[in-house]
């Protein structure tokens, strides 16, 4: 049955395309944005939407925007958020006031106003590190890395003999280890998501989404995914800049197929009160994306690695996306290489101001890169 789905920040990268999914099965579809600068630039209309898209322009802090966008909507997503670890870290008020108070205006008008089904955008920073495994094949949890004091220790975690610790791919049932203002305020709309839905008769649903990526993406947005940043500096000419020692592994997942995981989590039955990781199921070290993506963009240009540590980042985190395929039938389709070939092609069509040095200038001088 047809449902009309309003998407919270739904003019931005990822809501475009849950747009148009939801579209394809047959849904209506409103958006409510407030279509900030740091993401769309000077435009004052949201763009790339489909035109069977409702459009209204409002802040989810906004409760007269929130009623006005609520109307005649049987289920929410809810992806209106302030998105970057480092610049979270120093915009404490916005990143607090839009993420958890937008979260909080959102649900103290859908007490007045139920929908059937809330699926909420949540993150992989929440678990801070990922899973690891020891020498002796033991399962650690609770891995948290202490600050490098001298240029010849390791990056990576050790155990308590000082040997490193194997990253392994981390499950939904791993205990939240907050690390920055970012993934504090993610969990923060999480819980919210998953305590108020059942209370007022609503199911609330919550994906933890990895590094999304595919065209589309704001590329002069400095504090936004990783392969947006790189693709921007080479568009540039410059070399993509990475913290520590490039090593880190994470979890790339393309648009499309983050698209598919919150189609299937506002229709499936058996998605009512779960958490979903949402990722590729593969993960890469970030210096051989980079090499990967400057390879497709035709570009000669080696990353420079920084060799310093972002505070609030974590080293690895590997996504387990098996509860996901087996309860909703989940599969990331996108192979990487035809992701980025695809997202190579539109970023050589595009106009991108490269602020990366200006954000890490912003960091160094607030002493938040060590």
């Amino acid at each position: 049955m047809a449902d009309t789905i309003l998407i919270t920040g739904g003019a931005g990268f990822i809501g475009r395309y849950v747009a148009r999914a939801c579209l394809e099965r047959g849904h209506r579809v409103r958006v409510l944005d407030s279509l900030i600068e740091q993401v769309h630039g000077e435009k004052t209309q949201a763009d790339g939407l489909d035109p069977e898209v409702e459009v209204v322009v409002g802040d989810v802090r906004d409760e007269t925007a929130i009623l006005r966008a609520l109307k005649g909507v049987t289920k929410v997503v809810h992806l209106a958020a302030e998105v970057g670890v480092g610049q979270s870290m120093y915009a404490v008020d916005r990143y607090i006031s839009v993420n958890d108070y937008g979260t909080a205006v959102l649900f103290q008008q859908l007490i007045d106003n139920p929908v059937k089904r809330v699926v909420v955008a949540s993150s992989m920073s929440i678990y801070g590190e990922g899973l690891y495994r020891d020498a002796e094949g033991r399962i650690m949890e609770d891995v948290i890395r202490t600050p490098r004091t001298k240029e010849s220790d390791p990056w990576d975690p050790l155990d308590s003999k000082g040997r490193p610790l194997v990253p392994v791919p981390t499950p939904e049932w791993k205990k939240p280890a907050l690390a920055s203002v970012y993934a504090l305020s993610k969990y923060v709309q999480e819980r919210l998501t998953l305590t108020l839905c059942p209370a007022y008769g609503m199911e609330g649903v919550a994906l933890r989404l990895w590094n999304a990526y595919g065209p589309g993406q704001a590329l002069s947005n400095p504090y936004t995914g990783v392969l947006a940043i790189f693709a921007s500096r080479l568009h540039n000419g410059q070399p993509p800049m990475i913290f520590e020692d490039g090593q880190q592994r994470r979890d790339f997942v393309h648009v499309e197929d983050v698209a598919q995981a919150f189609v299937l989590a506002l229709e499936h039955e058996k998605a009512a009160g779960g958490i979903y990781n949402v990722g590729s199921g593969q993960d890469r070290t970030v210096s051989e994306v980079a090499e990967l993506l400057a390879q497709a963009m035709n570009k000669s240009i080696a990353p420079e690695i920084a060799g310093k540590a972002r505070i609030g980042d974590i080293r690895h985190c590997i996504a387990d996306i098996t509860r996901i395929q087996q309860e909703l039938g989940y599969k990331a389709k996108k192979d990487f290489s035809e992701g980025l070939a695809e997202l190579a092609e539109w970023v050589a069509q595009q106009e991108a101001k490269d602020l990366v040095q200006e954000a890490r200038k912003e960091l160094e001088a607030r002493g938040l890169v060590a």
